[in-house]
């Protein structure tokens, strides 16, 4: 197969400044929960994007001194010369396939707390530290000597770059994350002098910051300067009416401008509340302000998007993040003509939660993402089957899925039996929710994968019994059969059963995807904290119900802050009428009534309602498992090898733990017993001579 034509323009190659890129596709800063930590595992992920095709590789966001640094989140440093070394593994690795690399130096200014350093935080003016956890610090106002010494900071981290082979430099003005943007905002920027008031006064530091950095680097490094399209925060924000003057200004200063709306959660907003291409309209006339090339972001997964927004003149590069890490290998797909193959990010997050939580990131869509150094797995390659012939996959929601199109790539003969009537499982069902459509992906790709492979089996409605397995005679069987949500309650507050008089219908969340909705007023109690209670409460208010959603957590879902939702999800339950009682647990369900206790005091009070959903944990369908597991002595004579439960069914989780666990089934089956070995590669650091 071939290249369509009219995707032909998408690998017309770039210049930018004194590099060119072979290509448009433009795979923009993002973290990885790699950082200083894993930087084998970020080089080796970042190398297989380039194998995949992409033109342009950036790091994640640099930290370029000392004294402005974000700890606890795990980035890439370049403080000294000792960072040099990393950064050349990266920049060997990315142009080992013909891309350029880049690195986005950030001094993090008003957002860096420096916990690890125990530096004094410096910013254009005094105010407290604005990170993600409110730290109690406060920087202080730069002095015209801190700023002759930024500048000196961003030539030395100039020169280290250059050093190690890169070929762009980003300075960092986005997302509210760097001392530019805090310059350039009216809200971090109180300053009196030259570098305060008007806007021309304000890009000062933006402007002889990017000088600076030219004369360090000469020709041998593009400057590209990533800045916010708006900062969404009323006036004294920098918006973007004052984005297009500044570009205006200074229309041939960078060589490049790398657009980002807002904040992170403005920018990489999930699928459930932004579609593809969602900042056009703040981008849309900007290149005809510049002759510099453009870059912009929009979750961009098809081909046709991707080139209309080149055709129309919005963009010169197409700009991802996320859909690289869904599909590293979208550039190659493109030009091979393999559009159906293109594994679409479907906007979960999960991947930005591994940077919030301070771990290796993953991908729902993608089990590979991040173990490619330390698994050694390869998206598109894997290793051939070993001695055993069949294998039976027990479900096909997921993990099952992923189990199936893996055991399918390696060879084995798979049958895969599932018994409902559709693939998928809980994504088959939770796609029909508010918002979530997207997530129907994880099944629409592995289903025609599937559909193309000679050696897969799919039987729908075949619901299999102990029996039946056993009789098969499969030399492997994998138990893929999911979960249900728990109607008890028992999760986190309540580790028993709370009481409850049976007087009021008690629904769960399967209770809803089957269509069971309860009307009146209605109580959800949220004791998961992701995404399904606020979804719920969504559904159920656009029913017509008179929703509460009651949460012992502080805020509702709690934990989609690590996937960059949760104010989105507040404010959309807001809009809808839902009544949000946060710090309260539900006690007791009685005639009419729930009753619910504050999370610290204990006081109890009263809210009347008709009925209950809840939304507290889910159990692992293993039943089939367990009787399995009681007749272990008849598997050999049955001609079986093993039989293995995984995805929710073993441990329930989000999908990309589903995805991950069928994949890692499928990599490992007839392979070696490593015994207590630890299954992945990892660095250690160094001992210093005292």
């Amino acid at each position: 197969m071939s290249r369509d034509p009219r995707y032909d323009i998408l690998f017309e190659p770039v210049q930018i400044g004194p590099v060119t890129a072979k290509n448009r596709f433009f795979q923009v800063p993002h973290c990885n929960g790699g950082g200083y930590r894993d930087p084998s595992a970020a080089a080796e992920m970042r190398r297989v994007k380039a194998e995949g095709g992409w033109g342009v590789l950036f790091t994640e966001q640099t930290e370029m001194h000392h004294s402005s640094e974000i700890a606890p989140y795990i980035e890439l440093r370049l403080w000294d010369d000792e960072d040099i070394p990393i950064m050349a593994k990266m920049a060997d690795a990315i142009h080992e396939h013909g891309a350029l690399e880049g690195t986005e130096l950030t001094y993090a200014g008003v957002n860096g707390p420096n916990l690890y350093t125990r530096e004094i935080p410096l910013a254009p003016s005094a105010m407290p530290i604005r990170s993600y956890t409110s730290d109690p610090v406060s920087a202080r106002a730069m002095t015209k000597q801190d700023i002759r010494d930024l500048y000196r900071w961003h030539r030395n981290a100039c020169r280290r770059a250059k050093t190690a082979g890169i070929d762009l430099i980003c300075l960092y003005a986005a997302h509210g994350h760097g001392v530019i943007q805090h310059f350039l905002s009216r809200a971090t920027n109180q300053r009196n002098d030259e570098y305060g008031g008007s806007l021309e006064n304000r890009a000062r530091l933006m402007r002889e910051l990017i000088e600076e950095c030219r004369d360090e680097v000469g020709d041998s490094c593009g400057i590209s300067l990533r800045l916010s399209l708006d900062e969404t925060i009323g006036d004294l924000g920098f918006g973007n009416s004052e984005v297009r003057d500044l570009i205006e200004m200074h229309a041939e200063l960078p060589d490049l401008w790398d657009l980002a709306h807002g904040t992170w959660a403005d920018c990489s907003g999930p699928s459930r509340f932004k579609e593809e291409a969602a900042q056009q309209s703040l981008v849309e006339g900007i290149k005809a302000l510049t002759p510099k090339p453009v870059v912009g972001v929009g979750r961009f997964t098809s081909p046709d998007v991707m080139v209309r927004q080149v055709k129309s003149g919005i963009l010169d590069f197409i700009g991802c993040a996320r859909p690289s890490i869904a599909d590293p290998f979208i550039p190659r797909k493109i030009d091979e003509g393999r559009i159906e193959d293109i594994r679409e990010c479907i906007g979960c997050n999960i991947c930005i939660s591994g940077d919030m939580t301070m771990s290796i990131s993953r991908c729902t869509q993608n089990p590979t993402f991040m173990e490619e150094w330390r698994k050694g797995w390869h998206p598109e390659k894997i290793e051939a089957k070993g001695d055993s012939e069949t294998v039976l996959v027990v479900g096909a929601g997921p993990a099952g899925l992923e189990a199936a199109r893996a055991l399918g790539m390696r060879g084995y003969q798979v049958v895969l039996a599932e018994a409902g009537t559709e693939l998928g499982g809980r994504v088959a069902r939770e796609r029909k929710l508010p918002g979530l459509s997207a997530w129907g992906r994880v099944a629409d790709y592995r289903e025609y994968q599937l559909s193309q492979m000679p050696n897969v089996d799919i039987y729908l409605d075949n619901e299999l019994g102990a029996d039946d397995i056993l009789e098969f005679g499969f030399e492997h069987v994998v138990l893929a059969t999911g979960s249900r949500w728990r109607a008890d309650g028992v999760a986190r507050v309540h580790v028993v059963p709370p009481p409850n008089d049976d007087s009021l219908p008690v629904y769960t969340p399967d209770d809803l995807m089957d269509g069971k909705l309860p009307a009146g007023r209605v109580i959800v109690f949220d004791d998961d904290h992701y995404y399904m209670g606020g979804v719920v409460a969504e559904l159920l208010a656009e029913s017509g119900a008179e929703v509460t959603l009651l949460t012992p957590a502080a805020r509702v879902s709690e934990w989609s802050n690590n996937t960059l939702e949760q104010g989105t999800i507040h404010a959309r339950l807001a809009e809808l009428g839902v009544t949000i009682v946060l710090n309260r647990a539900l006690t007791r369900i009685e005639q009419g009534k729930v009753v619910s206790a504050c999370s610290f005091s204990g006081q109890e009070d009263e809210i009347p309602c008709d009925a209950v959903v809840m939304v507290a944990s889910r159990m692992g369908n293993d039943n089939l498992w367990r009787e399995l597991s009681a007749r272990e002595d008849e598997w050999e004579t049955n001609g079986i090898k093993s039989i293995r439960l995984i995805g929710d069914a073993e441990s329930p989780a989000p999908i990309a733990w589903a995805t991950y666990a069928g994949h890692r089934y499928a990599r490992e089956l007839d392979t070696p017993d490593i015994g207590d070995a630890l299954p992945f590669r990892r660095e250690i650091t160094q001992l210093k001579n005292d």
